[in-house]
């Protein structure tokens, strides 16, 4: 009779140990971590798995807890061995041992601003932030009726660039799960394109509709596709990015270790999925497609260059002595440069001293790193002059984006009110904060920053030459500084040009025909000097 007993006690294990697996396979399903022995996630996911699996044994075999710690020493034992082999790998990839090789995964480069950066085109200065491109995307939801009722907007409003500009992309998505239900055959019809040069707004027809996004259920849920494509890949970032033909994909971004057994994570790949059909391409990082803006992910950029601020000259100097290091400022934007994405970030010392020994500009597609040495004004400060300046309007400041304005490194931000419209925009000289001029469109903050005593330093083979026949000529004054506004017969250019560029100018009238040399700003142009 005991021995029967015990026979229906043992038979039960595999019941249990089956149950596990089957809790296993769900909790893969549901999570999604990667099985990977370098990923953190994976011995979490592990140890929950062997925790049930352990729980079924007591409750099913051995009934006891101390019956349990006699039979599930084998349980035990997986989770002490995966965990010390964890720790072990991640202790000796410590960037104590290791502070060269972490200070080295960016590798940084010193530039020279006026080569490197080009001068602003004011045709593609983006002047949308995130937070304005959601509300810009809301309204013109809004507008779309029958869409409303059926689907939300994804809060991720990706910046790339596309034939040169700024744009920020975002797909659609189901309202819940009943709506999923309702279109899933028909999918995703639209994603919104925000203009962050003129703040337009498009609902894109994309020729074949997105089937596959985070909104999406079971199979087509794009990180349970991927997961199930490359069970293996730790990923990093997954972005929203269209092709030269405005056709949507899913782009992650997957890393691995690089230095020591588990330190220095670095991209080494990226999955690209076509968001109509669900077909998926890995490419290494050196070998992604040129309409691909997003490889490094802007938290990985950013953990790189710290590590390479404190660490290039050891492990004790960011400590003891602190010998050349600097740390990032606190926050970061985008720069559209060619049709590659930059991030943007001031370098600051340790001190954080409320400006900066210069500026970093990150290729996130190519991660080619370059620092400029320019000491300025640190963003913060930056915010706080453009504030000021509309102190009694209480306008809150953007976080600036970089330009090359007269070859001088200049901020450029937007200032909201309360309900976060953008109301007035403001340039800021980097290297003094206090030359600060603002308008409420871009034209007029140029026009008020262009009468400050800002210096100008456009090389004269760099200018561009006219001739014009004046139709109108208005100077104006602004802070003691003297500047003439001219328009010209056959263009709406406004002609912008101080009282330096021609001793002539006070009598220049109606009718007169001038040469002038300058910068074609787009619809203004900054004159440097004139001939009759």
């Amino acid at each position: 009779m005991e021995k029967e007993k015990n026979k229906k006690k043992t038979n039960r294990l595999p019941i249990a140990i089956g149950l596990g697996v089957v809790f296993a396979l769900i909790y893969f399903y549901v999570v999604l971590p990667p099985i990977n022995l370098y990923s953190a996630e994976f011995y979490v996911s592990l140890t929950i798995v062997v925790a049930v699996t352990s729980l079924l044994v007591v409750l099913l075999h051995t009934r006891t807890f101390r019956n349990f710690l006699q039979t599930g020493k084998v349980f035990i034992g997986i989770l002490v061995l995966a965990w010390g082999v964890f720790i072990c790998m991640n202790i000796i990839s410590l960037p104590i041992f290791h502070a060269k090789a972490y200070s080295n995964l960016l590798g940084i480069k010193e530039g020279v601003f006026k080569e490197d950066v080009t001068q602003v085109d004011f045709n593609r200065i983006p002047v949308v932030d995130r937070d304005t491109a959601a509300k810009l995307g809301s309204r013109k939801m809004g507008e779309m009726g029958e869409l409303v009722s059926q689907y939300n907007i994804d809060s991720s409003y990706s910046q790339v660039t596309v034939d040169g500009k700024p744009v920020r992309n975002t797909p659609l998505v189901y309202s819940d799960l009943i709506k999923w239900f309702q279109n899933k055959k028909s999918g995703i019809p639209y994603f919104i394109s925000v203009d962050m040069t003129e703040q337009d707004v498009t609902m894109v027809k994309p020729e074949k509709p997105i089937k596959y996004s985070f909104s999406d259920k079971f199979g087509r849920d794009i990180q349970r596709l991927i997961r199930f494509k490359y069970p293996t890949a730790i990923i990093d970032e997954i972005n929203f990015e269209v092709d030269d033909n405005n056709k949507p994909y899913w782009v992650a971004s997957t890393v691995k270790p690089t230095i020591g057994l588990a330190g220095g994570f670095d991209s080494n790949s990226v999955i690209v999925v076509d968001a109509s059909t669900g077909e998926t391409n890995r490419y290494d990082v050196g070998n992604v497609p040129e309409w691909v803006d997003r490889v490094y992910s802007a938290n990985l950029v950013m953990k790189q260059l710290k590590w390479n601020g404190a660490l290039k000259r050891g492990f004790i100097n960011q400590y003891i002595g602190q010998k050349g290091v600097n740390q990032p400022t606190d926050g970061y934007n985008y720069l559209s440069i060619d049709n590659d994405i930059y991030m943007y970030t001031g370098i600051t010392s340790v001190l954080q001293d409320e400006s900066n020994i210069g500026f970093a500009l990150i290729n996130l597609r190519t991660k080619e790193a370059k620092f400029y040495p320019v000491s300025s004004a640190d963003e913060k400060s930056a915010m706080e002059s453009a504030e000021g300046a509309v102190q009694e309007k209480g306008y809150k400041a953007t976080f600036p984006i970089l330009i090359n304005l007269y070859n001088r490194p200049t901020y450029f931000l937007s200032l909201k009110d309360n309900a976060g419209l953008i109301k007035t925009f403001a340039f800021i000289d980097a290297q003094n904060y206090q030359t600060v001029a603002t308008g409420a469109t871009v034209e007029q903050a140029l026009n008020a920053y262009d009468s400050t005593s800002i210096s100008k330093e456009t090389p004269t083979e760099e200018l561009d030459e006219k001739t014009v026949t004046i139709s109108e000529i208005i100077p104006v004054t602004i802070d003691g500084n003297t500047n003439y506004f001219i328009r010209s017969k056959g263009d709406d250019v406004v002609y912008v040009a101080p009282i330096s560029a021609s001793n002539k100018l006070p009598f220049m009238k109606e009718g007169d025909v001038i040469k002038i040399k300058g910068e074609d700003l787009g619809k203004q142009f900054n004159i440097a000097n004139i001939e009759e």
